[in-house]
């Protein structure tokens, strides 16, 4: 190892040190998880070389309690999740998108004073075509340490998290991660497998030119989406006076890594086309990690009608809409909304693109 590369042990031993007192729990709970991740990389990168690829159940395709259907690869990282972090004793219990009720610490393991949410491989729906995927996390703090958690336990506001992060696999595999000073991100060294701090604190460009949308959704958005979208796509000869890039990997990691690098907005907004959900993605798992992580790389996340953090959660597996990225954009975003919610009519504009060539025209 070259010297003064800085692995992720030595970055958490030398954050505790600036807390007096400090256990060590939390440092022991980062490096189980990071263990875990190293796990789920090399699942992925192998891939079908070890029959990881295709849906969990064969022909009959399981499903979550999401009711979406299962890869192998969803069920084999929440298995790696879960058995990599139970034994610690730095657990009060889990939970995950893949499981419909909270995990409990088995009887023989000790409680923590943590409790450890998480997205086992985020964008699992890419891994059969060899794209990006990841895992998400939040660390929150136990009400009750040294007992067994209960679902309201859990049920915290995101500005409660102690720690939330997500690992990337890609060409390398990365791990993003913030305490609330910051954003830091490492990739993995496979020579020596240790993850080594090569993104020291990470910001996010308050402007952009380039957004994340799925536009084949359109029909169902609201007017403020609607509004924003169809300025984006106006470029120069719209009222925004400038040209914007899309792009949608339909992956949420990918989406976030690419904004805290070269910042972005990011959106999957309260829509129509199934109005039993309030929205796409899910607040314990996706949502808040991600939220928190943003607004410390000095973005902003949003539900375009409040702060995604501040929201309390009433269930474990609580959808809500996410927008999020460079704050001038996702406060434009948000300001629609209130514009909308109070009932006034944006001005309307004339292009030569919207007109004749926006995925957007008018009938």
């Amino acid at each position: 190892m070259h010297q003064g590369r800085i692995t992720l042990t030595r970055y958490t031993i030398e954050a505790e040190h600036k807390h007096p007192g400090a256990s060590g729990e939390f440092s022991g709970l980062l490096n189980s998880l990071a263990t875990a991740i190293k796990i789920i990389s090399n699942q992925v990168n192998k891939g079908a070389l070890i029959g990881a690829l295709g849906n969990a159940g064969g022909d009959s395709a399981a499903v979550n309690v999401q009711g979406e259907v299962q890869k192998k690869l969803d069920v084999l990282s929440n298995e790696v999740m879960l058995k990599e972090n139970e034994w610690t004793g730095h657990l009060s219990g889990m939970a995950s998108e893949e499981m419909e009720d909270v995990y409990n610490i088995p009887a023989h393991c000790k409680r923590g004073k943590y409790l450890l949410v998480f997205d086992p491989l985020d964008g699992s729906s890419n891994i059969d075509v060899n794209l990006t995927v990841g895992s998400i996390f939040s660390i929150l703090r136990a009400p009750n340490p040294g007992s067994d958690a209960k679902l309201e336990d859990f049920l915290q506001a995101g500005t409660a998290q102690v720690c939330a992060g997500f690992a990337l696999y890609g060409p390398a595999t990365m791990l993003v991660l913030t305490t609330g000073d910051g954003v830091d991100g490492f990739t993995l060294d496979r020579d020596i497998g240790a993850f080594i701090l090569t993104h020291p604190q990470m910001r996010i460009p308050a402007d952009t030119n380039e957004f994340a949308i799925n536009t084949s959704n359109e029909r169902f958005w609201e007017p403020p989406v609607k509004r924003y979208v169809e300025e984006c796509l106006a470029g120069k000869t719209g009222p925004r006076g400038k040209d914007f890039n899309m792009r949608w990997v339909a992956s949420l990691v990918a989406e976030t890594f690419r904004i805290l690098t070269r910042g972005g907005i990011f959106m999957y907004p309260k829509d129509n086309k199934d109005p039993s959900k309030p929205g796409r993605l899910r607040l314990l798992y996706e949502a808040n990690p991600v939220s928190f992580i943003i607004e410390q790389a000095g973005g902003a996340a949003t539900t375009g009608r409040a702060a995604v953090m501040e929201l309390t959660p009433t269930d474990l597996h609580q959808r809500v809409p996410l927008i999020f990225g460079s704050k001038n954009e996702v406060e434009r975003v948000a300001g629609y909304h209130q514009e909308y919610a109070k009932g006034k009519e944006p001005e309307t504009f004339n292009s030569p693109l919207f007109s004749s060539r926006s995925l957007f025209r008018t009938q």
